[in-house]
């Protein structure tokens, strides 16, 4: 066994820390947790988030989701379809701590809500569905999480459901996700006679009472458990110590470890994020969130917990600056939501230093101005309350940030910092709009650009040639709220085209091309010339487009440079003929001339548009967007659903029994995916289910190549 503890205090070397919070403010953040609920759709999120409310006072009523009641399920289209398509941010009290969670979505066409909010974060309760265990999305979420290094807890929920099977949910936890995961606790009863848990740390054993209200009693282990509670019971410890050398030696040793120590053992590894400590429960039924609460305040990390903050200074953007989670220090926020308003947007932020108070002016890095704080409030849901002040290490809303947008970093005007951004995936589909009467467009184009505003995953242009508006989401049901929207809330009635998938292009081959652009003929002339040479990337490339300068003594000088690059993005990004946008392409300057008197940056800029548009030229290969499919339907019909995905360019990767039903996964085009959940349900007489993530894109075969080209020059 390895030890890992010291990686908590270890950090790499960087710029001087500032002072250390005082005593007073450290017993305050100690007693905060910002968290959130992320899983797989279907998997009792928003019905956990709800009890969670309940247990701590912060509501007298249980929302039920499936009655379309839920409090953080505010949306008409939430209630009306059961999902949550939002995230939403409430504060509530346990053990004298204070909450910060918030519920996120979990259909992947609304993963976007769990990307930001992942990121201003510091941990995560991740829920399991006891009878399926970890899902699709659920694989989604985790590796969001994983990106932003959120240490988490589980929750397999849902375990007095038919079929439910705590242990082999777990296993999938393990394996399937490829996490250390602990078990914190064994059920008592299976499936309806799912009545209490075994805490393994305590050895007690609980029971869930029926009354006004969830509660749970004190019992006697089952004598038929008491070995097994002992064998979870080595196992968790065998785990958990691995983070301190002291325990290791202690525990080979065959010493008893108390309590006290395995509880933060725990804490240590969880917050590494060497451990992932499971509960269990159904919170439908009101059982298992007591414990779970008590996990989300014994093992996630307060702010102290997390590396010391890391920004740049908006100067020069090379330089680091260092804030602490202190509300004496100056003030750092992060947006990470808008929700646009006509009375004013309502943006969300995350304190990581200060503190912001109702009126004060603050600097935005990104684009240099000062904007003032309106109103200043937590949020609950909808609802809003007001505050006078926030400081660092919380969540809160503001209204009065006319210009900020999702990604923006706010802060102190004497003492600015830069924070990373987010990145959010590119939109997958398109469709083109057109509102139903001549006199709604201009209202149509004002409305897409607050949408815009308020989520990053979703797209509105007007097509050059043909004066379409052109929207573009992450999926079928993206774009379908969005625009039922337009007209229940907004009055927009709109026409919707048939949906189009959004293909790219990248380059067949390497071509070393000579862009000109010379124009002397008397006065102010034009002259530069560029020797470029265009190379395609692997498809799994980490940025769409490389440029590097290779050029040596001068022949393009250092100013021009940049327009090379400009020139050569934006030629990728108008798509040649087809008008699809190239990417994964690397371009290097090699050579080029210049005039002392004639050249100019936009001289520069042309030679490279037109070297990239001859690159191009018959030199292209069509990519379109795959997703990761998972389709699980009853034995009885997987011939069926099989034989219609072969038709469908499905690579299937594997067919497992899970249960009464046989699971498929494999990856598909989504072109081939449009309108599928009515076959689906017509194949299986609605007994199947699928989920789809996307999972990049992928070279489209020549025969289909050919097809495309062809309808889209006859367009």
């Amino acid at each position: 066994m390895n030890s890992t503890a010291s990686a908590l205090s270890d950090s790499t070397p960087g710029p001087a820390l500032a002072p250390a919070p005082s005593a007073k403010e450290v017993e305050r953040l100690s007693n905060l947790r910002n968290i959130g609920i992320m899983a797989h759709i279907d998997a009792g999120k928003t019905t956990v988030t709800e009890r969670i409310l309940f247990l701590t006072g912060r509501t007298y009523n249980i929302g039920e989701v499936h009655h379309g009641e839920a409090t953080m399920d505010y949306l008409e289209d939430e209630r009306k379809r059961g999902i949550t398509i939002t995230s939403a941010a409430t504060q509530c009290e346990w053990r004298e701590t204070t909450i910060n969670l918030i519920d996120t979505p979990g259909h992947v066409d609304f993963t976007v809500e769990v990307e930001r909010s992942l990121r201003v974060l510091d941990g995560a309760v991740a829920v399991f569905d006891g009878v399926a265990g970890v899902e699709a999305q659920s694989e989604t979420v985790w590796r969001q999480a994983d990106r932003y290094g959120v240490p988490r807890i589980a929750l397999i929920n849902k375990l007095d459901r038919q079929g439910a099977d705590f242990d082999k949910a777990y296993e999938s936890i393990l394996h399937r996700l490829q996490c250390n995961a602990v078990r914190m606790q064994v059920p008592i009863g299976t499936e309806k006679d799912f009545s209490g848990v075994v805490d393994l740390i305590t050895r007690k054993a609980w029971k869930f009472t029926e009354g006004d209200g969830p509660t749970i009693e004190e019992m006697s282990i089952p004598e038929d458990m008491l070995d097994l509670v002992e064998e979870r019971r080595q196992e968790l410890i065998e785990k958990v110590v691995e983070v301190d050398d002291a325990l290791v030696d202690r525990f080979l040793e065959g010493d008893e470890i108390s309590e006290d120590e395995i509880r933060a053992a725990c804490r240590t590894a969880t917050l590494l994020r060497h451990a992932v400590p499971v509960f269990c429960g159904s919170a439908l039924q009101d059982k298992g969130v007591h414990a779970l609460l008590d996990g989300v305040v014994d093992f996630l990390p307060s702010p102290l917990d997390k590396e010391i903050l890391t920004g740049l200074d908006p100067k020069d953007e090379t330089t680091e600056i260092q804030r602490q989670p202190d509300a004496d220090e100056p003030m750092a926020a992060l947006c990470f939501k808008t929700i646009a308003d006509p009375n004013g947007d309502l943006t969300f932020l995350r304190i990581y230093s200060g503190t912001l108070k109702r009126g004060d002016q603050v600097w935005n890095p990104r684009t240099r101005r000062k904007e003032r704080v309106g109103r200043l409030m937590f949020m609950h849901a909808d609802k809003r309350e007001a505050a006078d002040e926030v400081r660092a290490g919380n969540i809160c809303a503001v209204v009065g940030l006319k210009q900020a947008i999702t990604g923006d970093t706010v802060c102190d005007l004497t003492q600015p910092i830069l924070l990373e951004s987010i990145s959010f995936p590119e939109p997958v589909i398109s469709m083109s709009i057109e509102p139903s009467s001549l006199a709604d467009r201009d209202k149509l184009t004002d409305l897409l650009g607050r949408i815009q505003r308020e989520d990053p995953s979703f797209r509105a242009v007007t097509d050059s040639e043909t004066e379409e508006q052109v929207i573009s989401g992450m999926g079928e049901l993206h774009l379908e709220i969005i625009t039922t929207r337009m007209g229940r809330d907004h009055g927009i009635e709109v026409k919707v085209g048939a949906p189009r998938v959004a293909y790219r292009q990248t380059l067949a081959s390497e071509k070393d091309i000579e862009g000109k652009q010379i124009k002397q003929s008397g006065g102010s002339g034009q002259y530069a010339v560029v020797n470029i040479r265009f190379s395609p990337l692997p498809l799994d490339a980490e940025e769409p487009y490389e440029f590097v300068d290779s050029t040596k003594g001068g022949v393009v000088p250092d100013t021009y440079i940049p327009a090379v690059r400009k020139g050569v993005q934006e030629s990728m990004n108008a798509g040649g003929k087809l008008g699809w946008p190239f990417v994964g392409i690397q371009a290097e300057l090699h050579y080029g001339k210049h005039h002392d008197v004639d050249s100019s940056e936009l001289a520069f800029q042309l030679a490279a548009e037109r070297a990239f548009r001859e690159a191009a030229d018959g030199n292209f290969k069509l990519l379109e967007p795959v997703m990761r499919l998972n389709v699980q339907v009853p034995e009885e019909y997987i011939g069926d659903v099989i034989g219609d995905l072969n038709t469908r360019r499905v690579s299937i990767k594997e067919i497992t029994m899970d249960g009464p039903l046989r699971e498929i996964d494999g990856q598909v085009p989504i072109a081939e995916m449009f309108k599928y959940a009515g076959t689906l349900r017509g194949l299986t007489q609605g007994r199947g289910n699928f989920s789809m993530e996307p999972n990049g894109y992928q070279v489209v075969p020549v025969a289909v190549q050919e097809n495309l080209v062809r309808d889209r020059m006859g367009e």
